[in-house]
């Protein structure tokens, strides 16, 4: 009785270790962290999208694309950024002419609103603001989107893209009366049918 005991726990201790030794290998496979691509991404442009791509395994369906978003985000945010800069100097240096011919009644006046009257140079400066504005609206919202992307493909980077999965649904006629749609799934060369009855 003692001696069966004893087999048993053993048994038992080895199923338990081995079921560790299991688990600490699942553990120590690395994980594609979504929050470093975010913080990537925050601190840096695109840097996000370039973790992302490098974690990415060798060969996988939709891996380069992280080299045509780099140039098209530092493009978007330089021309956001130039027109901001453009619109902001614009703005002052209007602010500044209406203050030298009205305020303190200087003779230097600048070339650029030499033909505009006050309410030129008002209207001006309202449509130069309204631009600077939206320059900043779009160059947050490009800033944001491209943070927003690089968390998006974080969540994608260990995903099996192969050819092996597919979903597919096809219109099934059992006889004359009856029809169905079959719907096909294809997990890895194993296909399963699955169809439903109208």
């Amino acid at each position: 009785m003692k001696l069966r005991l004893l087999i048993a726990l053993l048994l038992f201790s080895k199923l338990l270790f081995s079921q560790e030794k299991d688990s600490l290998a699942l553990d120590s496979i690395p994980q594609h962290s979504i929050k470093k691509a975010v913080i990537f991404s925050t601190i840096l442009p695109s840097s996000g999208q370039i973790y992302n791509s490098f974690n990415m395994e060798k060969g996988t369906k939709g891996k380069n694309k992280v080299f045509w978003k780099v140039p098209l985000i530092y493009t978007a945010l330089g021309a956001t950024g130039f027109l901001l800069i453009k619109n902001q100097n614009s703005q002052h240096s209007i602010k500044t002419e209406f203050k030298d011919r009205y305020i303190t009644n200087s003779t230097s006046l600048n070339e650029n609103w030499k033909n505009y009257d006050s309410l030129g140079l008002v209207s001006l400066y309202n449509k130069y603001s309204t631009r600077r504005d939206l320059s900043i609206l779009s160059f947050g919202a490009i800033y944001l989107i491209q943070i927003i992307d690089a968390g998006i493909e974080a969540h994608f980077v260990k995903f099996d893209l192969s050819e092996d999965l597919t979903f597919q649904i096809r219109p099934k006629f059992y006889n004359y009366s009856s029809y169905g749609l079959g719907l096909s799934f294809n997990f890895h060369e194993k296909n399963r049918l699955t169809d439903f009855k109208f």
